[in-house]
């Protein structure tokens, strides 16, 4: 009897229902999918090849390679820190396109290898996180944005290319015999400090001036000559994530999760957990009261209840479903037993006047007439059908 019940009922989805249900949610998925790819295509070209001197893209630096070439300066590219160790001396030039990304102890690898090279580093972009291994006594000020500005000092390369564009990281020291260039509110974007064994290094706020697209700006091409070609070879260093030598950092490669994931994605999941809680609200939000009307026409019983139960399955309300059938069946039971309506739903008036009326019962009538909500809807529908029994076995009796 149950079994047939439950079997199959009109309130079980089709797969049209299904469908219509989930195709918004599929439409918007293959929506964000194509968007994200059409958006990486339409950047790859832009962020392929960032400061790789091999690279003719906008912002390659291509340019000033074959600049430096036909001045009879070699451009060596290299992309681990071992290399890069091994490639420094006095007649190298040793350029460093992203020195953030090395790890502390590539980092002081590194400035072992150059400090006593007579050779020069440029660092570009360097902030809080390299110089102070890499450029010791040098601290990063607030940035400041990429413009063209007069040199403002005496540094020969600076005064031959005059004005250039700089800007991004600015710097601050106390060492003497510096040479700070290019300034901005009084701190500058280009900073030149000398090294212990008869080398320097150079401090680029950013690496514009190295760009294909701005070569040929102000001074930017005669200034990235100079810093870059005063030796006979540059050794362009462009640190890669897959360089052996960041797992030989001082954790021994047991960095957590955590560790790995970038400073940045801390913000966006911050950012997002707000958008959630502002959606939520938004969609929460009440209303107003329920509004009772007529109905324009009439509709069958059969027809409302199972609507009803529809909503009741949809948001799995047994508790709602089984206080209603409860409430109906003490309802018509207080009518048939002659008790007042006012007490239909108190247990110390309804229950004995059904005991009284089927002394042989055996049911447990409290359980059965306010009893907790049913576990499933295997249990809910077992109660609709002791429910019926019971009404049924009063009526007959």
């Amino acid at each position: 009897m149950t079994g047939t019940t439950v079997s199959a009922t009109s309130m079980d989805p089709t797969s049209r229902q299904v469908w219509t249900r989930t195709r918004g949610l599929l439409l918007t998925l293959i929506i964000l999918v194509a968007a994200g790819i059409a958006m990486a295509a339409l950047r790859s070209g832009d962020q392929h090849g960032r400061l790789d001197p091999r690279s003719a893209d906008r912002y390659g630096s291509r340019a000033v390679a074959e600049l430096l070439k036909d001045r009879g300066v070699s451009t060596h590219v290299v992309t681990t820190l071992d290399d890069a160790a091994t490639a420094t001396g006095p007649d190298v030039t040793l350029l460093v396109t992203t020195p953030g990304l090395l790890t502390e102890r590539q980092q002081q690898a590194l400035r072992t290898a150059t400090a006593n090279s007579g050779g020069r580093t440029v660092l570009l972009s360097a902030d809080s996180t390299s110089l102070g291994t890499l450029a010791p006594g040098v601290r990063s000020e607030v940035p400041a944005r990429v413009a063209a500005r007069d040199p403002q000092c005496s540094l020969p390369a600076a005064q031959r290319a005059g004005s250039a564009e700089l800007g991004g990281e600015r710097y601050s020291t106390e060492k003497p015999g510096a040479d700070s260039c290019y300034p901005s509110n009084g701190l500058p974007t280009l900073l030149r400090i000398d090294d212990p064994g008869n080398g320097d290094t150079v401090l680029l706020g950013s690496p514009d001036i190295l760009y294909n697209e701005r070569l040929d700006k102000h001074g930017n091409a005669s200034l990235a000559l100079q810093l870059l070609g005063s030796r006979t070879h540059l050794v362009w260093y462009l640190p890669s994530l897959s360089d052996t030598s960041a797992a030989r950092d001082g954790t021994d490669g047991d960095s957590s999760f955590l560790d790995l994931v970038p400073a940045g994605w801390l913000w966006g999941t911050l950012q997002l957990a707000i958008a959630a809680v502002l959606a939520a609200i938004w969609r929460a939000r009440r209303l107003g009261p329920l509004v009772t009307e007529r109905l324009p026409v009439a509709i069958r019983a059969s027809e409302s209840t199972e609507g009803r139960a529809r909503l009741y399955r949809k948001v799995n309300a047994r508790d709602r479903a089984a206080a209603t059938m409860r409430s109906a069946t003490r309802t018509r039971l207080a009518a048939l037993l002659g008790v007042p309506p006012a007490d239909a739903h108190a247990p110390e008036a309804l229950l004995p006047a059904v005991s009284a009326h089927l002394p042989h019962n055996d049911r447990d009538l409290k359980n059965l007439l306010f009893g907790p909500a049913p576990a499933d809807d295997t249990a809910l529908i077992r109660l609709a059908d002791q429910l019926d029994a019971l009404e049924r076995e009063v009526r007959t009796s």
